[in-house]
């Protein structure tokens, strides 16, 4: 069935009361740090894996990494280094490339994310592997047959300014995300998730990891990787849109990741569900029914039986630097639903000393909020651009400790 058309009228939201994320689900107040950090917060984080995202199991016993190469990149001004992470001795792979600036004296933080069509698809640079995992169908960024031909060298490089990046004394390191599972609905066969089979099973649990599950299983692979790297720092974590949900839950998960930026992430992402504003549970579960565990789809068209709301998402990450950034462009992923979720995320953080979101009103247009919880509104529509790395660069100078 095809839901209903999407609503783009504040008029038309419904009204709604938002679980309050320091109440205990027996009606106890969290009046302290210690509730929160030893009661509250694993309750909420269940309650994800249960509804929403499904449980998501630990690293394989034998998996290694191994270095496929390395060497000096953009005219001398990074080092580059290409790891291969085997989740086990013969199954799936996933390739982490990783750029650090040369002349890096000690560790430098580094952001991670996953990208949408191969890690040759962020610079043009020939010494970059070629993806050779099934792709979306997309001739346009040299997508043939649902594989990467050198044509789509480079054709996200807009999104992935690593000069820039590099320039400002930070590191890069990027994955496929279909190298973890395709982004296609095809039983949960193809990508990682059968390595975790039981004996019989066939398909994930109603309760157990959908797609997105499985790319945020990945960055927290990654993860494991630049935890034994002595020239990388602390991590943030950052993704747009479906890999923009994938970087909260992965943030919200591993509490190594320093900060978690979510770019456009929408529904099931940053913005309240509760609004049904622009893209709805209905729509979500329908079009892409592999992202989330299975019982999500209990609540398509029943946003106010949920026992959470994307705030409490949100929340998980407290008291870590968190960044939320919309377009004005893009009703569909509801930037004033995303802009509420930080806000209504903002009493955890003052619960754990830090002040949260520092507005209560929503920021113009291209004028950015900074506080423990950063937000802005951009011109323009779905997509990660300059500007967005611009706020993110300059959040991450005032979290991020820096050598």
């Amino acid at each position: 069935m095809v839901p209903n058309e999407a609503n783009y009228h504040e008029s038309k939201v419904p009204q709604y009361t938002l679980p309050d994320p320091l109440i205990t689900t027996s009606g106890n107040p969290v009046s302290d740090p210690s509730a929160w950090t030893q009661e509250r917060r694993a309750g909420i984080l269940q309650l994800f894996k249960t509804h929403v995202y499904g449980e998501m199991p630990g690293p394989l016993s034998d998996t290694h990494c191994s270095i496929l190469e390395e060497g000096e990149a953009l005219a001398g001004r990074a080092h580059r280094r290409q790891i291969r992470i085997h989740f086990n001795t013969n199954g799936p792979y996933m390739d982490l490339l990783l750029y650090l600036p040369t002349d890096a004296t000690a560790a430098v933080p580094t952001f991670l994310g996953l990208n949408f069509f191969g890690n040759h698809a962020i610079q043009p640079d020939p010494e970059i592997h070629l993806s050779t995992q099934w792709m979306r169908a997309e001739p346009k960024n040299g997508i043939v047959d649902h594989r990467a031909t050198n044509a789509s060298r480079g054709v996200l490089a807009s999104r992935w300014p690593v000069e820039k990046i590099l320039a400002r004394g930070y590191g890069l390191a990027t994955a496929y995300y279909g190298d973890l599972d395709p982004d296609y609905d095809d039983g949960y066969q193809n990508g990682i998730h059968p390595l975790f089979y039981r004996e019989g099973q066939h398909r994930p649990d109603p309760d157990q990891w959908g797609a997105i599950g499985a790319w945020a299983w990945g960055l927290s692979r990654a993860m494991d990787y630049l935890d034994t790297d002595p020239k990388t720092g602390p991590v943030a974590v950052l993704g747009l849109s479906r890999l923009g949900k994938t970087a909260l839950w992965a943030g919200a998960c591993d509490e190594r990741f320093a900060a978690v930026i979510s770019n456009e992430s929408g529904c099931g992402g940053a913005a309240l569900s509760r609004r049904c504003y622009g893209e709805t549970l209905a729509h979500i579960n329908e079009s892409f029914p592999h992202w989330f565990c299975d019982n999500f789809r209990r609540f398509s068209a029943a946003e106010d039986q949920l026992p959470l709301d994307q705030h409490m998402l949100l929340a998980l990450c407290a008291p870590r630097p968190l960044y939320i950034a919309s377009a004005v462009e893009d009703r569909w992923c509801d930037p004033h639903g995303e802009f509420l979720a930080a806000l209504a995320a903002t009493p955890v953080y003052h619960l754990l000393g830090t002040d949260g979101l520092p507005t209560e009103q929503m920021p113009e247009v291209d004028r950015p909020v900074m506080g423990q919880i950063g937000y802005h509104i951009r011109s323009g529509d779905h997509d990660l651009t300059e500007y967005d790395w611009e706020q993110y660069l300059t959040f991450a100078d005032i979290h991020l400790p820096r050598p």
